[in-house]
């Protein structure tokens, strides 16, 4: 595909990044010389240095045959005009990051109407909802929704004398009354997709597929249920903090919001609901959080503008025995640093972006076999779920799973059909219309049929 992005920051170099794993033909136009020299120099892309707004620029970069224009500047005006603009020169698909907040439902779908967008992009919204499904439940490291949240994909990390440790899958299977799938197990840079004779050792990251209805029974099963906490602390009054303490208050939760702007606090106070609380001082003060509550809190959440402010009081609150931690980290190495000194829960605003873009490319690439609806990197990016909806030319249709010949480290964990929710096993079917969700690793699924060898 033929992709132009507009705006090359933090987001829209994570999203080059990904979408040249991709190998797709990427443009890519900003209007700092700086800027353009480095994704020149770090990237295998065509740069443009220029306006994305001007006319001029957009015919250089023959916008008239774009498949995607991805607007993702600092200014959701200038990603606004520059998406109408590529539109009405003849680019086939145009994206805007809007992150206004003050943009009500109703107000978004007037813009997306009248400036023929595919897509609207919140970088804080979509984090916001991501931690808020992780808050939902403590006890994953992370959690990832197919087919509507009908599936839900957890990580955890196997604890020392947990049920999971030391365990095979085929005896966890067996002990467990919940059907589930073991997709992908990552031991220190090793990433496995593990058989029936796999043994689960102690530090170990786990992916498992679980139905959504049966994920609290699952995680009781294996000793892993952790109460859903309901007093939030939020270090950092971001746009982010703003749309998760919405969400949360909306949900029966408690917040606390420690700010050391105090304008920016009284901005909160204003749009906020009841249930949610501003304190204006500096988060990194350790007696502070003391005297707000840390040490009692249910959850802990890190969203300030500073991956190391939000390692180190993440590992402070940590410290605390604070349930749940959780730092926004943008940086990969020190997100990766992170989580080898014992940070579970790190979320990376651009890694979910770039997702989501990486997801709707893949969706537009249709075949005649399959479609993408759903993409997740997972294990440190090291292996991708996906769900493919069958359609009539699929070669897997009508086979059981156990005649498939899969290619290595590929599993099939889950299959939707209607209303049913399938767990699989090797006597299933796929079947016209199914969505079905495949784990791969190291290896970029476009289609359905790649599964095979």
């Amino acid at each position: 595909m033929r992709i132009i992005i507009a705006g090359c920051g933090k987001v829209g170099k994570a999203i080059i990044d990904s979408m040249t794993d991709d190998n797709h033909d990427i443009t890519a136009i900003d209007n700092d010389p700086d800027v353009i020299e480095q994704v020149s120099n770090t990237f295998d892309v065509m740069a443009v240095c220029g306006s994305a707004t001007s006319r001029e620029m957009l015919l250089s970069a023959r916008v008239n045959k774009a498949d995607l224009f991805i607007a993702v500047t600092q200014s959701d005006e200038v990603n606004m005009l520059s998406c109408f603009l590529a539109k009405r020169m003849g680019a086939k698909h145009t994206v805007a990051r809007i992150r206004e907040a003050d943009y009500n439902e109703d107000g978004l779908n007037f813009i997306v109407k009248e400036l023929e967008l595919s897509m609207v992009l919140n970088p804080e919204r979509l984090t916001a909802e991501t931690l808020f499904d992780w808050l939902k439940l403590p006890s994953a490291v992370s959690v990832d929704n197919f087919a509507g949240k009908k599936l839900q994909l957890l990580e955890l990390i196997v604890r020392k004398g947990s049920v999971l440790c030391d365990a095979s899958v085929m005896d966890l299977r067996k002990k467990c009354p919940v059907e589930f799938v073991v997709c992908a197990v990552q031991n220190g840079e090793e990433v496995h997709v593990p058989n029936g004779t796999f043994v689960l050792h102690a530090g170990d990251r786990v992916a498992i597929m679980v139905k959504r209805s049966e994920t609290h029974k699952f995680l009781k099963s294996i000793g892993a249920l952790q109460k859903q906490g309901r007093d939030v602390i939020i270090l950092g009054g971001s746009t982010t903090a703003y749309y998760l303490a919405k969400l949360l208050v909306a949900n029966g939760y408690y917040v606390k919001i420690v700010e050391r702007d105090e304008d920016r606090c009284a901005e909160l106070a204003e749009k906020l609901p009841a249930g949610a609380t501003l304190i204006h001082g500096d988060g990194m003060n350790h007696d502070l959080l003391v005297e707000e509550g840390v040490e009692s809190a249910d959850a802990f959440v890190a969203l300030t503008g500073t991956d190391e402010e939000n390692i180190l009081i993440s590992f402070y609150a940590a410290s605390r025995h604070v349930p749940k931690v959780i730092a926004k980290v943008n940086h990969a190495e020190l997100a990766d640093l992170s989580e080898k000194l014992g940070l579970d829960s790190v979320v990376a605003p651009r890694k979910l972006v770039a997702d989501a873009l990486t997801r709707y490319a893949r969706a537009l690439n249709n075949t005649v076999s399959s479609k993408v609806e759903t993409m997740y990197s997972l294990m440190d990016e090291h292996a991708e779920a996906l769900e493919f909806r069958v359609l009539g030319d699929c070669k897997l249709v009508g086979r059981t799973l156990k005649e498939l010949r899969l290619n290595p480290n590929t599993v099939i964990a889950g299959i939707i059909r209607g209303n049913k929710t399938v767990i699989p096993s090797g006597d299933d079917q796929i079947l016209e219309g199914d969505s079905v969700i495949v784990i791969a690793l190291d290896a970029k699924l476009y289609d359905l049929n790649d599964v095979l060898r």
